[in-house]
């Protein structure tokens, strides 16, 4: 198994406070991972801390967070977001800015000015994001003016537009209806085929319906991690199984 995360005896911290306790577990590369667990477990802090987010909210790790045998620590924040991009709970497009604009923003922080060749990067990320059919006679348009459903697909596509190798999701679809929710499962599987995917979900059926391999964590502590067939069919820890029957959370 090609290995494109590592993650060793890994503690988080805000201020003097223990948020993640001794988390070891290796991300496959091409492949989805869900991160599930009650709320206040640690879900959203793990994904932060895979491309150095963490620090921006003041926090601080110990442990090693290796990306294709390198250690992350050392490499520049900036730099390593291109590489791991985040799509958030809350769709956040650029509100000033055109459709268009907004899958272009990174590419123009990135130096690139050129409308001919930020145009084709435009039009195939709104494709990866399966959007382009529904916005490609609007890409003047306002971003904000899309629907929640197309806002967080057009999220999507401005963290495509910078080539990243691991796409970090925190509950991606839950504040979506059901239709946009499919939406974005279905382009999860056409992703993970490119890109490497890690998503923070509530949700247990959509946690097995998208992941390669699930991880349950439980108070900052991860508690199980396997294929994402055997954490809900026959879970080694009786905390797993309680959780994804629905006894506790």
């Amino acid at each position: 198994m090609d290995i494109k995360l590592s993650i060793k005896n890994l503690d988080a911290y805000y201020g003097k406070t223990k948020v993640l306790h001794n988390i070891s577990l290796d991300i496959p590369k091409n492949k989805a991972v869900a991160i599930i667990g009650p709320s206040g477990c640690g879900k959203s802090t793990f994904i932060r801390c895979l491309n150095r987010m963490h620090e921006v909210v003041g926090g601080s790790i110990t442990g090693s967070i290796m990306m294709d045998n390198e250690e992350l620590s050392k490499k520049d924040p900036v730099l390593l977001r291109k590489r791991v991009g985040m799509v958030f709970q809350k769709p956040n497009p650029f509100p000033t800015m055109s459709i268009f604009n907004n899958v272009a923003a990174g590419l123009r922080l990135n130096g690139i000015r050129n409308k001919k060749i930020i145009a084709p990067i435009v039009e195939k990320c709104l494709k990866q994001a399966a959007l382009w059919d529904e916005v490609k006679d609007n890409l003047d348009d306002s971003g904000a003016n899309l629907s929640g459903g197309q806002q967080q697909r057009l999220c999507i596509a401005r963290t495509l537009a910078v080539d990243p190798e691991v796409i970090l999701m925190d509950e991606p679809a839950s504040a979506l209806d059901p239709i946009s929710t499919t939406k974005i499962e279905d382009l999860i599987f056409e992703l993970k085929k490119d890109y490497t995917i890690v998503i923070v979900t509530h949700n247990m059926q959509q946690a097995a319906r998208v992941s390669d391999y699930t991880a349950f964590f439980y108070i900052g502590e991860l508690v199980e991690f396997d294929v994402t067939s055997k954490i809900f069919m026959s879970p080694a820890k009786k905390q797993t199984e309680d959780y994804v029957r629905g006894r506790f959370g």
